[in-house]
């Protein structure tokens, strides 16, 4: 019992040590993360916190160039917020005319400060969840230290939920923390930080892929050593289908209200992975009633999101193709946008290919991913698989060659290289399921219970 109580408090100090490492460094940056969208999303909140329309997209536009007077003029668009000899006040002055040249015509309602035509800030006015987060960090700290705490409270939430993803999965502490460095690490801790609606999604969707692995491998809850002591370890063996399948619905329900089409993407990549893992699993005569189960509960959820988002009138995908096309709603409709579009498709990804081969971080990681998946046989790799789709089909939705150098669209891609692979520092596993135990040396193992008699390799 020491040495469990000590294995369990060295997983808490690691986990500790990498989020306040990551803090540290996130102070060297307070501001100068705001894009284009930030002020949409803070008008929102500052308007819900009961302040008026008007004061609020002016309180919001102070934020907004303030924020780019201090961004790095990097070479990747979304994350360059300044315009080269544009001072704070001509910044002002532009968002302030633009405000009262769409209220002029038409903008004259809703809680977001009339920054575009309002068919263009619907979609915005149908993300109300980020906003409300928001709502009491700015309250308590002010718009810039509560938007900068904000970001750190959703990227340590993501972060520890694929350590408890892994852990669930069976793999090692080392492993755990691995996949909670990465996840800070990678464009998705940057995400993360960003003030956008992306990270909190993004946030969700981790929680929603923690509750898939306690569906997926079904272990039931015992009495033993897994439920003492406190860490990541104790709350992973404790934890049941019950809580999988409630943090896969809580998780996306919440994830509808911040962005609702990656809810509806992921639920419905989810669906589409774990129902072929289900039928391969049929065809090999193995246990698939788990992942069947996950496989329906996700297909249930991906029909309620979208009939959620239809019945309340939010923006779908023909509106997400034309507000492309039209340069935001600020052109006439076309008739039928899907050819264009799909050239736009065509443009975008091959030059987002090009932009891989000469910057082959991700592709790089991709193949260690596929490694994983080859080498090792764990419960989230399909789970893994599910995000990257979700990542990737979301970035098809928005062929925007603005968005090429970024990575707040296809961010739940880099989620597959995040919970793979780290199962590359653990050795590949001869054991049966957690859920399947098996006799060894005279002695009982079930994941929970103690080996009784321990057999030495090659015996």
């Amino acid at each position: 019992m020491p040495n469990i109580r000590k294995k369990q408090h060295l997983g808490l100090i690691g986990m500790l040590l990498i989020a306040v490492s990551f803090a540290g460094l996130q102070l060297t940056a307070v501001t100068g993360r705001a894009s284009p969208d930030t002020k949409n999303y803070l008008s929102y909140a500052l308007s819900l916190s009961g302040e008026s329309r008007e004061e609020a997209g002016r309180r919001a536009i102070a934020y907004s160039c303030a924020s780019g007077q201090h961004a790095s003029l990097s070479p990747v668009p979304w994350t360059n917020r300044k315009t080269v000899g544009e001072s704070e006040e001509q910044c002002v002055r532009r968002l302030e005319d633009s405000v009262a040249y769409w209220s002029r015509h038409g903008n004259t309602s809703g809680m977001t400060a009339s920054f575009a035509n309002q068919r263009f800030m619907a979609i915005f006015e149908a993300r109300p969840g980020y906003p409300l987060f928001l709502v009491p960090f700015v309250a308590a700290f002010g718009i810039t230290w509560g938007l900068w705490l904000a970001g750190l409270v959703i990227a340590l939430a993501g972060s520890v939920c694929v350590l408890l993803t892994l852990r669930a999965a069976g793999a090692s502490r080392r492993a755990g923390l691995a996949g909670q460095a990465l996840y800070l690490a990678l464009p998705t801790g940057t995400v993360a930080m960003n003030p956008l609606s992306d990270g909190l999604s993004l946030a969700m969707g981790t929680a929603v892929a923690l509750g898939c692995v306690l569906l997926l491998r079904d272990r039931p809850r015992t009495g033993g050593a897994s439920g003492t002591g406190a860490g990541p370890a104790a709350w992973t063996a404790a934890a049941g289908p019950r809580t999988g399948a409630a943090l896969v619905t809580g998780g996306l329900v919440l994830m509808f209200f911040v962005r609702y089409s990656q809810a509806l993407l992921l639920a419905a990549a989810l669906a589409g992975v774990l129902l072929i893992r289900a039928g391969w699993l049929r065809r090999k005569r193995r246990r698939f009633t788990p992942v069947l189960r996950a496989a329906g509960l996700c297909a249930g959820l991906t029909v309620c999101v979208y009939a959620g988002a239809h019945l309340l009138g939010w923006p779908m995908g023909e509106d997400s193709a034309q507000d492309l096309l039209t340069h935001h709603y600020q052109r006439p409709d076309l008739p039928n946008p899907w050819p264009e579009f799909f050239v736009q498709e065509g443009v975008f990804w091959s030059a987002w290919l090009r932009r891989q081969a000469a910057s082959p971080v991700l592709p790089v990681l991709l193949a260690l991913s596929a490694w994983a998946l080859l080498r090792r046989r764990s419960v989230v790799l399909p789970i893994a698989l599910a995000a990257g789709a979700a990542g990737l089909l979301n970035q098809a939705g928005h062929p925007n060659l603005g968005q090429l150098y970024g990575f707040r669209l296809i961010v739940f891609l880099w989620l597959l290289p995040v919970l793979a692979i780290p199962l590359l520092l653990d050795r590949p596993s001869r054991e049966p399921s957690p859920a399947q135990p098996e006799e060894v040396g005279g002695g009982q193992r079930d994941g929970t219970v103690g080996v009784v008699h321990q057999v030495r390799e090659g015996a």
